[in-house]
């Protein structure tokens, strides 16, 4: 086992990688932007660096800094977290080079999945059902007449994206052209590969993604569903696990075609298979994710498994200590994604300083952040400040239970969604399990009506 590990990350997810860490007995290593100085995951770490300032151009996407200060320290493995390095395929070659194990899988399979267009051709050539589309096309005539034969709507995607980014939705012809170069642009700019591909546009659907962990021996282990449709411009809001959609037929169907998807590239770590579900009951290969996910915590409630613990046990070498036999889902999770952001002003991103905050408690809730009293949010990151994650018996009781804790929840001296969140769990077709991708653009036009 490692006996220390740096976290190259920042936020929520860098405090619950640090936690895991402690609790493993692993000292742990932060790095920091000059604007994070007063960061909660500075204090907590075992030792934490400086190693640039606020842009993440300049510090946590500074691949040289993290390495540096990884030799420097002595640390044995690193961690990315997700989003920033998590899929950067360079930076885990580099990892290699340097010797430090790299708490993900191999950079041949980060980019053998992260393509997105290579992902769809192996799962396509591995049996699993993908959704209808083309190829990376750069050539616009060529696209523009793929579009035609596909058939409107389609979407235009980034082979390289993520995070919603690099994803229009075009409705027409007309607007083809400057969707198609708007997406390449948006994707060029923020992952360094403007290469796009097309899929036809499925609608209604939900948005269903399988949990994969897979160790170095060849076990694979899917721990289960995650629904995630309540979405705003491809950012998701609110995931629940299991989804209230999939009977246990389709789901073990799921988990097979999951599984075969995971064995058939020779996957290592946590990974997730990321799915369209439609109405008549199919489903379609959409996306790989290669690297931990941030609504992890739902899946942890319901199957009691710490995804980050396994992510390290698994990078060290260690086997599997369950199989798929003994994953059983008790009970349901949901979590809802606290951003500071001002819904009531077209989701305009808020900074500032937290002047006054209650976190709830009580049996089943959970609340990640790394914000605190007299933190200053800085408007250089993520706007997601934390996740609050309930635990009940049914669904019924943890919308109840995620109910009482937005409401319990206080967070004063800036603007956030947290309000809308009650909102939604109050929504009938949110409780009733119907809700789809389109959820959100449908309550925007009811309230302009």
């Amino acid at each position: 086992m490692f006996s220390k590990i740096l976290i190259a990350n920042r936020g929520e997810i860098a405090v619950r990688i640090i936690r895991a860490c402690h609790e493993m007995g692993i000292s742990a290593v932060a790095v920091y932007s000059e604007a994070d100085k007063n960061a909660l995951h500075v204090s907590l770490a075992d030792e934490s660096y400086c190693i640039g300032g606020p842009q993440v151009g300049d510090s946590y996407l500074n691949m040289a800094a993290i390495l540096t200060v990884a030799v420097a320290t002595g640390a044995q493995a690193i961690h990315p977290g997700y989003g920033l390095l998590s899929e950067n395929a360079k930076f885990v070659s580099l990892c290699e080079k340097c010797n430090i194990a790299f708490i993900g899988p191999t950079s041949q399979m980060i980019s053998q999945m992260g393509d997105k267009d290579m992902a769809r051709k192996t799962m396509r050539n591995a049996g699993v059902p993908v959704t209808p589309g083309c190829d990376i096309i750069t050539d616009i005539k060529e696209a523009a007449a793929v579009a035609e034969k596909i058939g409107y709507p389609v979407l235009i995607k980034a082979k390289a994206g993520g995070g919603g980014r690099g994803i229009r939705l075009v409705s027409s012809p007309d607007a083809f052209e400057n969707a198609f170069y708007s997406a390449s642009s948006e994707a060029q700019s923020a992952f360094g590969d403007g290469a796009c591909y097309m899929e036809k546009y499925l609608n209604p659907v939900k948005h269903i993604e399988m949990q994969i962990l897979c160790d170095q021996y060849g076990n694979v282990v899917c721990l289960g569903e995650r629904e995630c449709s309540v979405q705003r411009k491809n950012q998701k809001l609110i995931e629940e696990s299991p989804s209230p959609a999939i009977t246990q037929d389709t789901r073990q169907r799921m988990i097979q075609v999951a599984a075969k998807a995971a064995k058939t590239v020779g996957y290592v770590g946590a990974g997730t298979i990321e799915f369209l579900y439609d109405q008549s009951g199919n489903f379609y290969f959409m996306e790989m994710n290669t690297r931990l996910q941030v609504e992890h915590p739902v899946t942890e409630m319901v199957t009691g498994i710490d995804l980050v613990q396994w992510q390290i046990r698994v990078a060290a070498g260690i086997e599997l200590s369950f199989s798929q036999e003994d994953i059983q889902l008790k009970g349901h999770a949901i979590e809802c994604r606290v951003n500071a952001e001002d819904p009531a002003h077209g989701f305009r991103p808020s900074c500032g300083q937290i002047q006054f905050l209650h976190i709830p408690g009580g049996p089943g809730v959970r609340f990640e952040t790394a914000v605190y009293p007299g933190y200053f949010v800085p408007p250089f990151y993520d706007s997601m400040i934390g996740k609050l994650v309930v635990h009940g018996d049914t669904r019924d009781q943890a919308i109840r239970k995620m109910k009482t804790a937005l409401g319990e929840l206080v967070i004063e001296g800036i603007s956030h969604n947290a309000e809308l969140q009650m909102e939604l769990m109050g929504d009938p077709r949110f409780v009733d399990g119907t809700y789809t991708t389109g959820l959100m653009a449908q309550r925007e036009k009811e309230r302009k009506a």
